[in-house]
């Protein structure tokens, strides 16, 4: 497991002045919340230091005995063209900032800038850092087609291309520290993703999770914020907040769509800040838990009609997970089949059920509104009620009916009509044999699920096909 220590690379301070370096840490530390730094004071140091540490980002002093930071800016562009050098000096010289840059640093600050001003710049070098390593990790893992860790995703149940693709994604992104938004349809699996994101994170805390949807703006603070003694009427003990249940761990916020506009501009002034206060409380806390959101609501729409704040969109849009409906993911329902299956089977107590044949078949023409969820609760129904050797089909063909109500003749007009685009209309003869091999290509040849798909009896089916 690694540590809590922020950036996961090293950011190293080099000044000859002491105090300085003293100063400088604090600043970063606490506001900053940035606590993975090493400090030395030799500028003839820094090259054995960099071969020795994982350092990431620099921040250089230029006005040193020894080798100046001029000189060292060069070797290190030179020999370590991966690391970013943010240049500090005492003076505000404007030629020597614009040499610096063209020397090849990331920034330049007088220091006597706003605290703020700088902890933002080092903030912000640390952010390009992160993309520039994730932005690798994802073209190596997809160009060898390489999943690291491949234990971690085994509750996710598939064989698909697809998922395989998020998995490597999700691989390379799992160790930053800015929000993952993931999305997709109800059932689809996206707490599973979250303790995934959570497990490769290797964080020391804990996986924290609170479902936002219903609570209001003050419930909503108080759970996550928690509040200290005589913040309100009837706040007799202190009580910690979700952000520090999960303290150098996952706090993973489900339903993110649903929240009120009140609570989406304490979410959005968190994540922009780092810091957040009890409610009740002048004392800032620093936030170290990394935030992971999930919504099965469209937040396009959601922007588009004024219920979702678009700089909320975008803060949490830094990394994106889509997980595909079901019905996208046809190939994995046999998998998926037997797994419920094994499950229900030891969980209820009886032997696992061998499942006919067409259940697949049948399983596969269904649209699953409800998605893995709903596959698994028709499983567990079906193993439920099973007392014989073959699994019975009649609880799926119950559930999918329910389901699936044929629409009445003055509502067919919602389809889009398929031969509105055809010139040369086929007979209804036609027609109806190009619908007959549609069904019987989808059900693969069996007649009475095409039936079904038809909405005829499986004997007329017969004889249309006689």
């Amino acid at each position: 497991m690694g540590d809590n220590r922020y950036p996961a690379f090293g950011v190293l301070l080099v000044d000859d002045e002491q105090p300085w370096l003293r100063s400088l840490s604090l600043t970063l530390e606490g506001p900053g919340g940035i606590t993975n730094l090493l400090q030395c004071a030799d500028s003839r140091e820094v090259m054995t230091i960099l071969e020795q540490q994982e350092i990431g980002l620099i921040l250089l002093d230029l006005t040193m005995p020894h080798r100046s930071g001029e000189e060292l800016l060069g070797q290190i562009v030179a020999e370590y063209p991966h690391i970013r050098v943010i240049i500090l000096s005492g003076m505000n010289q404007l030629e020597t900032a614009v040499s610096c840059m063209r020397a090849g640093a990331f920034d330049y600050f007088v220091k006597t800038v706003d605290e703020d001003r700088l902890v933002d710049g080092v903030r912000r070098a640390i952010k390009m850092i992160e993309l520039e390593s994730e932005n690798h990790a994802i073209r190596r893992r997809f160009f060898y087609d390489q999943l690291d860790n491949p234990e971690v995703f085994a509750p996710i149940v598939t064989n698909s291309a697809a998922m395989r693709a998020r998995f490597q994604y999700i691989e390379a992104v799992a160790p930053s520290t800015q929000p993952i938004l993931i999305t997709g349809e109800s059932g689809v699996g996206k707490e599973l993703v979250a303790q995934a994101i959570h497990t490769l994170s290797a964080k020391e805390g804990s996986l924290v999770s609170i479902n936002v949807a219903g609570l209001d703006d003050n419930v909503f603070a108080d759970t996550l914020f928690g509040h200290v003694r005589g913040a309100f009427t009837g706040a007799e003990n202190i009580r910690k907040g979700m952000i520090e249940a999960a303290a150098g761990g996952t706090l993973f916020l489900d339903e993110i769509g649903d929240l009120s506009s009140a609570s989406q501009v304490k979410l959005l002034r968190l994540l922009q800040n780092g810091e957040y206060y009890p409610l009740g409380s002048d004392q800032p806390k620093q936030m170290t838990a990394r935030v992971v959101v999930a919504t099965h609501a469209d937040l396009d729409a959601k922007m588009a009609a004024g219920t979702f704040r678009r700089d909320l969109y975008y803060r949490l849009y830094s990394h994106h997970v889509h997980l595909p409906p079901l019905r996208e993911r046809k190939d994995d329902l046999a998998l998926l089949l037997d797994h419920f299956l094994t499950e229900a089977a030891v969980k209820l107590g009886k032997k696992k059920p061998t499942p006919p044949k067409e259940l697949v078949v049948l399983l596969s023409t269904y649209s699953f509104p409800g998605n893995i969820r709903e596959l698994e609760a028709m499983v567990y129904d079906a193993v439920s009620q099973h007392n014989q050797k073959i699994l019975s089909m009649k609880s799926f063909l119950a559930r999918i009916d329910t389901q699936v109500e044929p629409l009445p003749l003055d509502q067919t007009h919602s389809f889009s009509n398929p031969f509105s685009s055809v010139e040369n209309l086929p007979t209804l003869q036609q027609a109806g044999k190009l619908l007959v091999e549609e069904a019987m290509n989808r059900s693969t040849g069996n007649q009475s699920i095409a039936a079904r798909l038809l909405g005829i009896s499986q004997p007329a089916l017969s004889k249309r096909l006689k």
